[in-house]
C-alpha cells in the first residue's frame, strides 16, 4: 500500500463536485472509548467559510455513524477509487449497530491524532468540527427538495468541518 503525504489545500486539484457527487466516499468518526463507525455520503461540498478551508457533509438523525460524529470533536472524509462500488454500497446500507462492518470490509483504520479513516482511500480530509445545525422543513425556500427527499421529514444535521490536512496517495 502506498503511503500518504499531507497536500496543502492551494495545491487540492480534488473536484468536489466528482468526489462527494459520483466517487467513493466514507464519513468516519470515533468514539471516546476507541470505537470506530462510517458511512457512505455522496451529499456535502467544500469551499471556504468563516475565512478557514472547510468541508460540509449531512448525516440523517437515524444513521448509526451520527452519535459517532455527534461524540467527537472532528471527523475525516476518505475517499477512494472507482472499482469500490461494492464496499460502499454496503457500507451505506448496513449499520455499525447490527456488525463490525468495517472490519467485514476489509477496510483497515489509521489515525490521525483522534480522527480515524481508512489505509485504503486515495484522499482523505481530517477535519475539525465548526457547526452543526439539524436541518428545518420551514427553512426551505424551494419545497421541492422537502417533497422529494424527506416524505417522512428525517430532516438531516449540517456539519461544516474545517479541513486540517489533506492525505493523498
Amino acid at each position: 500500500m502506498s503511503e500518504f503525504r499531507q497536500m496543502i489545500p492551494d495545491d487540492f486539484k480534488g473536484n468536489p463536485f466528482t468526489m462527494i457527487g459520483s466517487d467513493c466516499m466514507l464519513v468516519c468518526a470515533g468514539k471516546k472509548d476507541g470505537s470506530v463507525n462510517a458511512m457512505t455520503a455522496a451529499w456535502g461540498g467544500m469551499g471556504v467559510m468563516w475565512g478557514k478551508n472547510v468541508a460540509y457533509v449531512v448525516i440523517r438523525p437515524q444513521r448509526f455513524t451520527k452519535e459517532f460524529v455527534d461524540e467527537s470533536d472532528s471527523l475525516s472524509l476518505s475517499f477512494f477509487a472507482k472499482g469500490n462500488e461494492r464496499m460502499m454500497g454496503y457500507m451505506g446500507s448496513v449499520s455499525g449497530r447490527d456488525e463490525d462492518k468495517i472490519s467485514k470490509m476489509g477496510l483497515t483504520v489509521l489515525k490521525d491524532g483522534e480522527t480515524p479513516y481508512f489505509e485504503q482511500a486515495q484522499t482523505v480530509l481530517i477535519c475539525k468540527k465548526l457547526y452543526a445545525q439539524d436541518m428545518k422543513a420551514d427553512c426551505f425556500i424551494d419545497h421541492e427538495p422537502d417533497k422529494k427527499w424527506y416524505p417522512a421529514k428525517d430532516y438531516h444535521t449540517l456539519y461544516i468541518a474545517e479541513i486540517e490536512k489533506i492525505l493523498v496517495k
